[in-house]
């Protein structure tokens, strides 16, 4: 290889506009599609003084891949002639490009005119495909650029979601496995193929099948036993009393299965350990089940970690609950595109397995690009707690949901005095203390509030807001303790 492919996209750039970012993000972000693919995008271009359909047309003739996306809209100039899209179809067509075209929507309803005949025109010399969102689109351009890397053999060995899993077979994936996942894709996305459709047009449907074989994300995803093959592939869980990873490790959970059954039973463990109230039955035999910790932000950072993971590591995925928050570990790192601060605003989705994300989100476990942080975070806020925490440790991505960690047990081993937890759920309560209420409440001289209130602070259960003066205040710590704090609860009292 002499150097990247370059990839054009041709559509109608109004409509298109999230779609052409997102392909483009998806390309740059994907560790494999990066190295031998580059993409234009006309917004991306300098102003200048160039004719406009000259410059198109000029990079159709210069790119390796055309790719089309067809949507409702025409786009033909105001003077009434062919669409730019069609005139570069055309193009493309008259220059022996390789051409990728994707339809969005199942049927011809609502589009212009003229778009069904470039539908069709298009149809008649090629294979296309339907797409109803990014997802959905991001998923199949991954698997039409990896088809045409391994074709035309720039590429030796396939990504390990697309690849062949060794030595399995069709008999090994479950029927039943597929039954649910129809079943389930048809009534939460509406996925197109019928209750009909055997396990291998599903696969087909879905690029899960490495010629006649099943590949890796198809094992693991509706494999009879996944571990057989694939045994790195498991959820550890483990539960510990305090703040730190400390043994004996009361509860220890080790979850294998498909991917679905992992995330099920991983989330049913925390869920079984965390704190949980049900509301009064006032009406009818339903309760509602409210849990310490937002059950959505738990099944989202346990099922990215498993949709995102490494799986060439021989590390898994590692589910820890202590006294104050929950981490989620996952071998594998963020793509070089993305931060964890990216994490916290509006981000392209950049998985690194697509064809393990695309049938988590048609059977509604993981949602739409780029939205599974910030609905954690959504979901963490409306329930009174802090934010959580992305952190890359390593070649470990880690998540943190932080608990209301202030419970009876832990403020006892602590070794606080009764005057040091009545303090704290004074503040609990009331937001906030200062060193003049301290004294006023508690009848205390000044240096012994100021001493009380910075014993508090060094154990690490309230913050100072403000250095000096009046307008010092402490609240409560929202994070937890740390090591150092727990290294000072073994010397209670200290």
């Amino acid at each position: 290889m002499t150097g990247k492919l370059r990839l054009f996209i041709s559509s109608v750039q109004q409509e298109f506009a999230a779609d052409r970012r997102a392909l483009r993000d998806f390309v740059d972000g994907d560790a494999l599609l990066r190295r031998f693919f580059s993409v234009f995008l006309f917004e991306d271009l300098p102003a200048s003084d160039r004719h406009v359909g000259g410059v198109y047309l000029g990079e159709v003739d210069r790119c390796d891949i055309y790719i089309g996306l067809f949507g409702r809209e025409w786009g033909a100039p105001k003077n009434g002639a062919v669409s730019p899209t069609a005139q570069e179809f055309d193009r493309a067509t008259a220059k022996g490009k390789i051409r990728l075209i994707f339809v969005k929507g199942s049927d011809d309803k609502g589009r212009h005119p003229q778009m069904p005949n470039l539908i069709r025109h298009a149809g008649a010399q090629l294979i296309r495909r339907r797409f109803k969102d990014v997802p959905d689109l991001t998923t199949a351009l991954y698997a039409s650029l990896v088809e045409h890397l391994e074709r035309t053999g720039r590429l030796r060995s396939l990504p390990f979601d697309a690849a062949a899993c060794l030595r399995a077979t069709m008999r090994d994936i479950d029927d039943k496995r597929i039954e649910w996942f129809l079943r389930t894709a048809r009534r939460e996305r509406r996925f197109s193929l019928k209750q009909t459709a055997t396990p291998v047009e599903i696969l087909t449907h879905l690029n899960l099948l490495d010629g006649r074989r099943p590949s890796n994300a198809a094992i693991l995803l509706f494999g009879r036993n996944p571990q057989h093959y694939l045994p790195v592939a498991e959820v550890k869980c483990l539960h510990f009393h305090g703040t730190e990873i400390k043994k004996p490790i009361p509860s220890y959970q080790l979850f294998k299965g498909t991917l679905f059954e992992q995330v099920d039973q991983a989330v049913d463990f925390v869920l079984a350990k965390v704190a949980r109230t049900v509301a009064a039955r006032d009406r009818g035999p339903e309760t509602a089940v409210k849990y310490e910790l937002p059950k959505p932000a738990i099944s989202e950072a346990i099922v990215n970690a498993v949709a995102h993971r490494d799986y060439t590591s021989n590390a898994g995925v590692q589910v820890m609950l202590f006294a104050d928050r929950l981490e989620v570990w996952n071998p594998g790192e963020l793509p070089p595109s993305l931060t964890p601060e990216d994490l916290r605003s509006a981000h392209s989705s950049i998985p690194r397995n697509p064809l393990i994300a695309d049938p988590l989100f048609l059977a509604h476990y993981i949602e739409k690009a780029g939205t599974g942080t910030l609905d954690m975070i959504a979901a963490c806020v409306a329930a009174g707690l802090p934010e959580p925490a992305f952190e890359q440790r390593g070649g470990q991505f880690v998540t943190i949901l932080w608990r209301d960690w202030m419970t009876e047990s832990i403020l006892a081993d602590l070794g606080l005095s009764a005057r040091h937890i009545d303090v704290v759920n004074r503040v609990r309560m009331k937001g906030r203390i200062n060193n003049a209420e301290y004294r006023e409440v508690y009848g205390v001289s000044k240096p012994t509030a100021t001493r009380d209130l910075d014993h508090l602070r060094l154990k690490q259960i309230l913050i100072k807001v403000g250095r000096t003066g009046r307008g010092t205040y402490y609240v409560l710590n929202p994070k937890g303790i740390t090591k150092g704090s727990m290294d000072s609860r073994l010397r209670k009292g200290s």
